[in-house]
């Protein structure tokens, strides 16, 4: 490791890091607008400037690498002057739009011209005007105060691999643009919001609505899909006015999906607030005592065997514990989290995880995709799939239909189970490629696993897996990527039944089911239930709403502490970030009340004691943001395989939950996907 002196000061660093990064280490801040930690590097805004000893002029710290003996100064008139000059010719054509502008008072611009700019300027020349650019429904630009940082640029190009943005013209002609004047189709567009260091990018459906002072932040979880990306959401009063990414390394790093970020306005439209009972055909106000003394006088003459549950996709897993609880107490074991049918075997956890960890992409060499499409399932894990494409070291292959452009050049290998079979069976050239891999990672999705041949499609995974060494002591590269957010932990709770989803179904539909409870369960096919007392508990009066006989409202992901437990196996805890609107609760805490008032009282008052009840039912949720694989052994069924292709189960990324599908922003989006032929291609 290089030794080196900075402003006098001796240390040691590691070897390959910049002069920039080795000042962050010994203390030192310097001033930066084009360099970030997470892109290549560009040295073209030169605030990062330092003073060398025997180099003839300032160096720009961000480019420069660190070499054993270097003498550097970080403070000196030289310096001082240098970034004085940077900070002037920077300020020369930015508008003084301050007062308007949304990224006051976040703005690194205004933090690092009162730090290191002179206070006033020599120029008298009039300020050059740019055309703003359509970048599409989400991000919103005001070109003339764009410093040709060119994060964005990077951004789109090394992260998101959606190569639109660039720059055009020389010197003071210069813009930052798109190739052919089109919207951003990547999914992950709203980070180069974050990356702007000035109001050139600014988030278009959160356009003058508040300042950052004005807002309370709450650190939490997101539910958009099965990763579980951290957030902080920013709220003023009883309103969600936008959601950030928070760092997590080991999962999101600092990118959040479009959806993420976006479809919070859903949260204020086609909201449940009251109760509801259905009377004379149509569901009507109520009290909560009206709604529970519907349920009680139906229910009381019921037998156990004939009530079922239906868990959602965004269930926190203290609701799904106390709906198991309470129908156990009405003698029915019967609670479905499969919405979609998928062949999850519960028994066995390394069955349904994502082993190797979100952060195991980092060390794959070969990653095998069956019956997923990361790009519309994960987009910031498959960002990270990218990245390990990029480094040279990882081959990529796929096995289910073309469904457009991943962001990384991948070998299709067919398109349904016969493919998988004969890699199973050690045929072809890509089965020696995985058992030459030191770390190979097989990638199910959901796709191959919600249909008919699901559990047999399941075995020849497990059976590739075991077969090609990417499940060992050291590594468990056999992943299962979810789609939403409540699936594994439901199914830590052992919510399943035999026949799934489906047996439920045909049951209400055959009049074998007198109650069906759905908590939050849009998914399914309501018009199965037949005859069916039911009885629904959510936050948006979505499909399951419309069916229901009694009406009970819920909470949002936003609205409650809840525990998620995501594709990975990684329990992480969300937290309140506003309440829910008019008489709606929290979910679990309904299913007490509910308890009682059927004279089967739940043994917890208090969200400790739902958590403790959680520990008993799956020590894994004492362990909060802790990942390791699950446990292995068999599962799946061997049985005939159908030649159908592989397809993803998310048609439309931008709508897949009742919080998506009732945002105005998410039907933004999806028209201006469609209203461009290309985008609609991929």
């Amino acid at each position: 490791m290089p030794k080196m002196k900075i402003d006098g000061k001796e240390i040691e660093v590691p070897a390959g890091i910049t002069v920039l990064q080795a000042c962050e280490l010994a203390g030192v801040e310097i001033p930066r607008f084009c360099y970030h930690e997470r892109l290549s590097i560009a040295g073209n805004c030169r605030m990062c400037l330092v003073e060398q000893e025997k180099a003839p002029k300032p160096i720009a710290s961000c480019a420069m690498p660190v070499m054993e003996g270097m003498m550097i100064k970080t403070d000196t008139e030289v310096v001082r002057k240098a970034r004085h000059g940077v900070m002037e010719f920077l300020l020369i054509n930015h508008p003084l739009d301050c007062p308007i502008c949304d990224q006051g008072g976040e703005c690194d611009l205004q933090d690092q011209a009162m730090g290191y700019g002179r206070g006033g300027s020599r120029f008298d020349e009039n300020k050059r005007a740019v055309p703003d650019k359509d970048l599409g429904p989400l991000v919103k630009t005001s070109m003339n105060r764009c410093i040709q940082c060119t994060r964005c640029i990077r951004f789109a190009t090394e992260v998101a691999g959606v190569e639109e943005l660039g720059a055009t013209g020389r010197g003071e002609q210069m813009e930052i643009t798109t190739y052919v004047r089109k919207t951003l189709s990547s999914e992950l567009s709203g980070n180069i919001v974050d990356l702007c260091p000035v109001g050139a990018l600014t988030s278009k459906p959160y356009e003058f609505n508040a300042r950052p002072w004005e807002l309370r932040k709450t650190e939490s979880i997101d539910t958009m899909d099965a990763l579980g990306s951290n957030i902080r959401i920013d709220t003023r009063g009883s309103e969600v006015m936008r959601v950030l990414p928070r760092i997590n390394e080991d999962i999101n790093e600092e990118w959040i999906s479009d959806k993420t970020r976006h479809a919070i306005d859903g949260l204020k439209r086609q909201r449940l607030d009251r109760p509801y009972v259905r009377r004379d055909g149509k569901l009507r106000p109520a009290s909560w005592d009206e709604a529970f003394s519907a349920i009680r006088e139906r229910v009381a003459a019921v037998r156990g065997e004939r009530i079922a549950a239906v868990v959602g996709d965004q269930c926190d897993a203290e609701a799904m514990v106390a709906l198991k609880d309470l129908l156990n107490g009405l003698g029915s074991s019967r609670v479905e989290c499969r919405q979609d049918g998928a062949a999850l075997d519960a028994s066995v956890r390394g069955a349904y995880l994502f082993n190797a960890g979100v952060a195991g992409i980092d060390t794959a060499d070969v990653i095998l995709l069956v019956g997923s499409n990361p790009r519309i399932e994960a987009p910031v894990l498959n960002a990270r799939i990218r990245r390990r494409y990029l480094t040279g070291r990882a081959r990529i292959a796929v096995i289910g239909a073309d469904e457009g452009d991943l962001t990384y050049p991948v070998a299709r290998l067919g398109t349904g189970a016969a493919a998988l079979a004969e890699l199973a069976a050690g045929q072809g050239t890509f089965a020696g490629v995985l058992k030459g891999a030191k770390n190979p990672m097989i990638v199910v999705g959901q796709g191959a696993l919600r249909r008919p041949d699901g559990a047999a499609v399941l075995a020849k995974a497990r059976a590739l897996a075991e077969a090609c060494g990417a499940v060992r002591a050291d590594w468990n590269g056999f992943c299962v990527l979810h789609t939403v957010a409540g699936r594994v932990g439901g199914l830590d709770l052992g919510l399943t039944t035999t026949g799934g989803i489906d047996g439920i179904l045909a049951d209400a539909s055959s009049g074998k089911l007198d109650v069906v409870y759905l908590l939050a369960a849009d998914e399914i096919d309501t018009s199965r239930l037949g005859k069916a007392f039911v009885i629904y508990q959510g936050h948006h009066g979505d499909a399951g709403a419309h069916r229901a006989d009694v009406v009970l409202p819920g909470a949002a992901y936003t609205e409650k502490p809840g525990t998620y437990v995501n594709t990975e196996g990684r329990v992480q805890l969300a937290n309140r970030a506003t309440h829910p609107p008019g008489e709606a609760k929290e979910d679990w805490t309904i299913l007490r009340a509910l308890s009682g008032v059927l004279g089967k009282a739940l043994p917890f008052d208090d969200l400790d004691q739902v958590r403790e009840r959680l520990v008993r039912a799956n020590p894994v949720f004492a362990a909060v943001d802790v990942q390791s694989p699950g446990a292995w052994g068999a599962f799946g069924v061997d049985g005939a395989l159908t030649d159908k292709p592989f397809a993803s189960p998310v048609g439309n990324f931008y709508m897949t939950c009742p919080v998506s599908r009732a945002s105005a922003t998410m039907a933004a989006c999806t028209a201006a996907r469609q209203a461009v032929p290309s985008m609609a291609a991929e």
